[in-house]
């Protein structure tokens, strides 16, 4: 290259970098900017001016959020020349201004003593925010909202109106728009929503009233007619309700939700507890419309380049939670929330990376260097905690058949226990080492004890007569060769003695006499509690001894009370079995496989058997089995065995008695054995019968009374 040339170059280099320098300074100059901010009153309307170097060629988009009250404005293009970020107002409803600049567009926030709505108006170069009076009376006249204007010059046909129900009991009106641009009107009047669909129509097949009551929302009815040149929705609801209603591209819903009493609650079933915006966008990028989102909710939100596209997205009083749900299910995406992180990207883009994530840890624990790490237990048993790394069973189930559990360990781990010291030597990878080391933390814990004392109290009640006395004498006149008794008129003497034989004997009847052919009456009184009747017995004779009547009365009464209590006590550790018993073993006679005889055994104890299991309140429920047996009556196979048994499960507070079972018993028995027609003569026919009365009464009643040992000293 010449002298000449290089000269030239060196000119133009000049030239070129003289021009960027002035052109640079001009355009950062012709960069619209925010000079001021002023707030004022209007007509009972507060007014918010926002002044700029350069008149706005558009209105700026915008959202309300109810709690806390604000409005955001978004100026695309606009920088801050006010020299602060954030503005003291203090004046009607306004608190105060902030301004946030991002890139190549300013974020101005209203901070309001109340919600409100507002409307935007350009005047030559400057913003008018039109605040809408909260006023009684004005908020009166505003009963439509506006949800969107309408675009089309003709009315253009709806395509489909349906009804469904959302997961928490709200009815949905969904309305498929023929494209963004058809406006919608929402009105209330008392009970009734009504849905206005601008400049549209609708076909005669879904002009009808739509019986809704059957799907448990508080809709009951909609009802679809055409008027003019829209479509009227008129939808009746009962009950506290509220309604929200949202647009995602061409379909718009309508949902009314029941209003829920319980204020306590922390969250309302499946449904939204963010803070509620308005969004109105047409065509607004995806990527843009969720960088608002993470503004308003101070999310990080990291989106994927494959997400991509735009959204007419409007919504009314909507909780952020789920306009950003509504915005990810119209376009196919997924959600991954990593502490204040939220990533954003297509459902099978976030499916095949969670796939690679879980490839690449499998490959690892086949591939990562395994090591040895020792565990010192203290309160739980080495083969115990074998059993719950292996799989084998859970902690503490040695001997009580437990079922196979899921292994901890890897495919590649092993453990090893060493009883005499009470340790456990885990080989396996380092994350498993780790999970493990949480889990013999949470399971080496001191186990606390519970002291249960049962009281089992029995109590029996026998009713019966004992009156008796022991009168004797004699009378040897008889013997002697007189006459025995006493002369009861002419040639009759009658003699009494203790019974037939006694009788007898004084008047010679013995032992010429066998009493027992000599009865036409055989009734006497019954034994009761194996206690023999009193007898009685007179004899009528007459002087020459030939002739003899003999009369023998017997009678008992008997009454008897017995309390039997025993109070069998055991003391175990929470959820483990215990079991106590006192008794006897009674042996049969039986026969072995061989033909052999051999003995064999059956219990007859009182036995207690108890699970107890302590509640977080501190209270206990026991699993209890209580038998109360004794030996019975002989039989000819052997002794009976008179068995008392309750099972059952309770849950009584730490230190209290609860009853568990009683069991009472009455027994009535009369019996009357008489002659025939002569046991029913009055008075006289007391010498032709016996009467036996038997009235006996048992109660069993099991007192249990659990405590929880704290402390070492409450054992002794």
């Amino acid at each position: 290259m010449n002298t000449k040339q290089e000269n030239l170059v060196k000119r133009c280099g000049t030239t070129l970098l003289m021009a960027l320098s002035l052109c640079l300074p001009s355009m950062a100059w012709a960069q619209n900017m925010i000079k001021s901010i002023q707030a004022g009153q209007q007509a009972g309307a507060e007014i918010l001016r926002i002044e700029f170097d350069q008149a706005l060629k558009e209105l700026p988009r915008g959202f309300t959020i109810q709690a806390p009250a604000r409005i955001a404005i978004d100026l695309p293009g606009v920088g801050n020349a006010l020299g602060r970020n954030n503005i003291e107002i203090n004046q009607g409803n306004v608190r105060s201004a902030s301004v946030a600049q991002s890139a190549d567009r300013t974020r101005l926030v209203l901070n309001l003593r109340n919600a409100s709505n507002y409307r935007a108006e350009l005047q030559d170069k400057a913003l008018l925010l039109i605040l809408e009076p909260s006023s009684v009376e004005v908020q009166a006249k505003v009963e439509t909202q506006h949800f969107s204007p309408s675009q089309n010059n003709s009315p253009i046909d709806l395509k489909e109106i349906d009804f469904r129900r959302g997961a928490d009991g709200a009815g949905r009106v969904v309305i498929a728009l023929p494209n963004p641009q058809v406006g919608v009107d929402i009105q209330q009047q008392g009970q009734f929503l009504v849905v206005e669909v601008l400049r549209s129509a609708i076909p005669a097949a879904l002009r009808k009233r739509m019986d809704v009551r059957d799907f448990g929302t508080p809709v009951q009815f909609v009802t679809v007619a055409q008027q003019g040149d829209k479509v009227r929705l008129q939808v009746d609801a009962k009950g506290n309700w509220e309604h929200s209603a949202y647009q995602s591209d061409s379909q718009f819903v309508l949902e009314i939700r029941p209003v829920r009493q319980d204020s306590n609650k922390l969250t309302q079933g499946p449904g939204f507890s963010g803070e509620k915006v308005s969004f109105n966008f047409q065509n607004i990028e995806v990527r843009a419309l969720l960088q608002v989102i993470a503004d308003f909710t101070q999310f990080n939100v990291v989106t994927s380049d494959s997400v991509t596209g735009s959204i007419t997205l409007r919504l009314k009083d909507v909780p952020w939670d789920q306009a950003l749900e509504i915005i990810l299910q119209a376009k196919g995406l997924g959600l991954r929330k990593t502490g204040d992180v939220l990533w954003i990207a297509p459902k099978e883009e976030l499916a095949a990376k969670e796939k690679l994530e879980y490839e690449s840890l499998a490959a690892k624990a086949q591939l990562e260097p395994t090591r040895t790490q020792a565990f010192q237990l203290n309160y739980i048993k080495a083969e115990d905690v074998v059993k719950v790394l292996s799989g084998a069973g859970s902690a503490g189930s040695s001997g009580t058949g437990a079922a196979q559990g899921a292994r901890v360990l890897s495919p590649r781990g092993s453990v090893n226990p060493e009883p005499r010291t009470n340790q456990v030597f885990v080989t396996d990878i380092p994350a498993k080492l780790e999970e493990i080391q949480g889990l013999v933390q949470r399971i080496d814990v001191p186990i606390r004890q519970v002291l249960i004392e049962a009281r089992i109290v029995e109590a029996d009640d026998k009713f019966g007569r004992s009156l008796g006395v022991k009168l004797g004498a004699t009378d040897m006149r008889g013997l002697q060769g007189g006459i025995p008794g006493y002369s009861v008129g002419g040639n009759n003497y009658l003699s009494f003695g203790g019974n037939y034989a006694a009788s007898g004997y004084q008047t010679n009847q013995s032992p010429q006499v066998d009493f027992t052919n000599s009865q036409f009456i055989n009734l006497p009184a019954t034994a009761i509690n194996s206690v023999g009747a009193a007898t009685i017995a007179a004899t009528l004779f007459s002087a020459t001894a030939n002739r003899f009547l003999n009369l023998e009365l017997s009678a008992l009464e008997a009454d008897g009370k017995g309390k039997i209590v025993s109070s069998p006590r055991v003391i175990t550790a929470d959820q483990v079995k215990a079991l106590i018993e006192q008794g006897e073993e009674i042996p049969y006679l039986g026969s072995a496989q061989n033909g052999a005889t051999a003995v064999t055994f059956k219990k007859a104890v009182l036995k207690l058997e108890v699970t107890p299991q302590i509640t977080p309140e501190g209270n206990v429920i026991l699993d209890v089995d209580v038998n109360k047996d004794s030996r019975g009556v002989l039989t000819p196979a052997g002794f009976a065995i008179n068995n008392k048994h309750v099972k059952t499960q309770v849950l009584v507070e730490n230190g209290g008695t609860v009853v568990i079972g009683g069991i009472f018993t009455l027994e009535e028995i009369d019996n009357i054995n008489k002659v025939p027609l002569l046991g029913d003569i009055p008075y006289m026919g007391a010498l032709f019968r016996n009467k036996s009365r038997i009235a006996n009464k048992t109660e069993l009643l099991i007192f249990l009374t659990p405590k929880v040992v704290s402390e070492r000293a409450s054992l002794r």
